[in-house]
């Protein structure tokens, strides 16, 4: 799409702020010690899971005239297959007219848990694999996570009801596997995998490895983009973390768009209510589903995710693609002044 164009399509999706995709963190326990892990969750949480009948609560303030047909709500944490009444929030929630799935590490998803999710209407479904055997065991810190994350690709994969994909988080470590990795997924049968790179924060912050040379990153965009030129049963695409210049259209559907605010909020652990969960909650939280109507929370608030101009500062004033960029996805503002981490445009090699 022309850029101008699509800059007046972002104006307009802006303008209306149609909520359709909501995150419910619905614990922040889980199994694995991942080295990436922006929310430093474990086993034994500091956070209690939330209720389920808190989060229904919240999300019966939308009104039936503002559920569009292709809502949905994805749980997320931590992990939430540790969640015992998992199947039961998704009937409660299907039952209110919105779709659901959820974005899980795998460790306990098999043949009977499959049955019993689908049954309770799981719609979605997003797996991790940060690699092969060894570089996925030492990213999520637990051996055998591999082969759970593999099992629970493949039922998902042959699971014509379900829209399931597979994530990787590109480091140091992975980098040169993604070849293989691409070959296993498509052996599995998955229909789409998508590729990020992490943000430095959490357990990252201080991890060289996690991190891309911009020699690197510009091989990443290579990798993607001949994946997608070849075609092929799979789809090969990059996340939705910055303005990428020449890159922009060949390894997406469509131009960069931070849609965190926009079309996307989320419910945190401890009630505030956010856009999606990677976002520095000390500084984005917009209200609290214990204090506040969720979904005047949306219509009333935001600002800040939906008028950029304050995030024109630092290394973003003079920019030359700032149009098109706005300031990086949200996720990349973090700190107590809010300072970009990081600029996805300047590690193309030009």
């Amino acid at each position: 799409m022309n850029p101008l164009l699509f800059r007046l399509f972002r104006d307009n999706e802006i303008r209306v702020h149609e909520l359709n995709y909501l995150f419910w963190e619905c614990t922040t326990r889980c199994m694995l010690r991942c080295r990436h892990c922006g929310s430093d969750c474990s086993v034994q949480s500091r956070e209690k899971d939330m209720p389920l009948e808190d989060f229904l609560k919240a999300l019966d303030t939308i009104p039936q005239s503002h559920r569009p047909k292709d809502f949905i709500v994805v749980l997320t944490g931590g992990e939430p297959l540790l969640r015992p009444d998992l199947a039961s929030a998704g009937r409660e929630i299907r039952r209110r007219g919105f779709g659901w799935g959820m974005v899980s590490n795998g460790w306990l998803y098999d043949e009977s848990k499959h049955a019993e999710l689908m049954a309770a209407g799981m719609g979605s479904a997003t797996v991790s694999l940060d690699g092969l055997e060894t570089s996925h065991d030492w990213m999520r810190g637990v051996p055998g996570s591999y082969a759970r994350a593999v099992e629970a690709i493949g039922l998902m994969a042959a699971e014509p009801r379900l829209n399931a994909d597979v994530v990787t988080c590109v480091n140091q470590r992975n980098l040169a596997e993604l070849p293989r990795i691409h070959k296993l997924l498509e052996g599995l049968g998955v229909k789409q995998w998508r590729l990020f790179t992490v943000i430095p924060i959490g357990r990252a912050a201080n991890d060289p490895e996690m991190r891309l040379s911009p020699e690197q990153f510009t091989g990443l965009m290579e990798f993607i983009r001949s994946k997608r030129a070849e075609g092929g049963p799979m789809k090969v695409t990059f996340s939705c973390e910055g303005y990428l210049g020449e890159y922009e259209e060949k390894v997406r559907d469509t131009r960069y768009f931070c849609r965190a605010g926009v079309n996307i909020a989320s419910v945190l652990i401890d009630g505030r209510i956010c856009a999606c969960p990677n976002i520095d909650r000390d500084l984005f939280s917009q209200g609290s589903i214990y204090e506040d109507n969720l979904y005047e929370v949306w219509e009333t608030r935001f600002q800040s995710f939906r008028k950029r101009s304050w995030a024109k500062t630092g290394r973003c004033a003079g920019c030359k693609v700032w149009k098109d960029c706005l300031g990086n996805g949200m996720h990349n503002w973090h700190g107590a002044q809010g300072e970009v981490l990081q600029c996805h445009y300047s590690k193309i090699i030009q």
